[in-house]
């Protein structure tokens, strides 16, 4: 035999090799394999001369095993102690009872809508390890473009051709401020009144800032970004603070909105964009990602219309 060469076994013959060793007779063990005895002897000389050494001395009573013998079964049992540990698990992994999903998502859905779908999709799948990377939108494309995340949660309105979208709804923006704010009594503001006060900003490679910023230079307006954060929540911790005012998308706010703060629509541009969910294109989900999805949209579609829409 070929020293370099793997044999070709089959698992089915492994467990023939492992049987004969543990019944010590060729008999007992084409019982409990139910297989005949004829057929149980031709699985075994195949194996042999597969490996080139004799595992068993073979009597017209019994069979011993020989020293070879015992280290090939023990490497068998090894083998396909793995194989069904293995299976085990890829089967928990079809099954979604194990596995890892892997969400980037930008900063406002992260901290609001995140939590109660991941708490959702653990009930049943506790054993589902999930990893959350926060970030600006641009963050979110680059995690999904390189493989590091199975599913993308940002804006949907204009992504590059190498991604797949599913859109979830839209969002309007809305300004966020203390309630004792001067601008706190109106009903709706307009980017003219906004214009006037202080603000706390996301950075300018956020896709919210560069909408606004945009909004406002075509309207020739120069916003005063007093403060620049990175973080969602920080910004409402500094308008709570009283640094400046916000402007946000408004699906986002109410489960983060802190007390001693106010919502305001942005009506004067009324400006919107599209929540959803990217994948790359022609890239398989897993199904504990494909399930992760199903959570996702079930939540987008349970969520009372005046919310999609505000």
């Amino acid at each position: 035999m070929n020293k370099n060469l793997v044999p070709d076994l089959s698992a089915r013959e492994l467990q023939a090799v492992c049987a004969i060793a543990d019944e010590g007779s060729l008999l007992a063990a084409s019982i409990t394999l139910d297989l005949s005895q004829p057929a149980l002897t031709r699985t075994l000389q195949r194996v042999e001369a597969a490996i080139g050494v004799e595992l068993f001395r073979r009597t017209t009573r019994k069979v011993e095993i020989t020293p070879a013998g015992l280290e090939f079964v023990a490497l068998a049992n090894r083998v396909l102690a793995d194989l069904r540990i293995s299976f085990e698990g890829m089967r928990e992994i079809a099954d979604e009872q194990r596995g890892q999903v892997i969400i980037a998502a930008v900063m406002s859905v992260a901290s609001t809508h995140l939590p109660v779908v991941v708490a959702r999709y653990r009930e049943s799948r506790p054993r589902i390890e999930i990893q959350v990377r926060e970030g600006v939108h641009g963050t979110v494309l680059d995690s999904i473009r390189s493989g590091v995340a199975d599913l993308g949660l940002t804006y949907v309105d204009d992504v590059p051709a190498e991604f797949s979208a599913i859109a979830l709804g839209r969002e309007a923006f809305h300004v966020v401020m203390p309630a004792d704010h001067p601008l706190a009594s109106r009903k709706t503001l307009t980017l003219v009144e906004v214009a006037n006060h202080a603000m706390v900003s996301l950075p300018k490679e956020a896709q919210t800032r560069r909408m606004l910023d945009g909004a406002a230079a075509a309207a020739g307006l120069n916003l005063q970004h007093a403060v620049t954060v990175t973080q969602f929540a920080t910004v409402m911790q500094f308008v709570h603070a009283g640094v400046g005012v916000a402007v946000v998308p408004g699906g986002a706010i109410p489960a983060a909105l802190a007390p001693g703060l106010v919502l305001k629509p942005l009506a004067q541009p009324a400006l919107t964009r599209s929540i959803g969910v990217i994948v790359l294109k022609d890239r398989g989900l897993t199904p504990s990602a494909e399930g992760f999805l199903t959570q996702i949209k079930a939540h987008w579609q349970a969520r009372p219309k005046a919310r999609r829409a505000s």
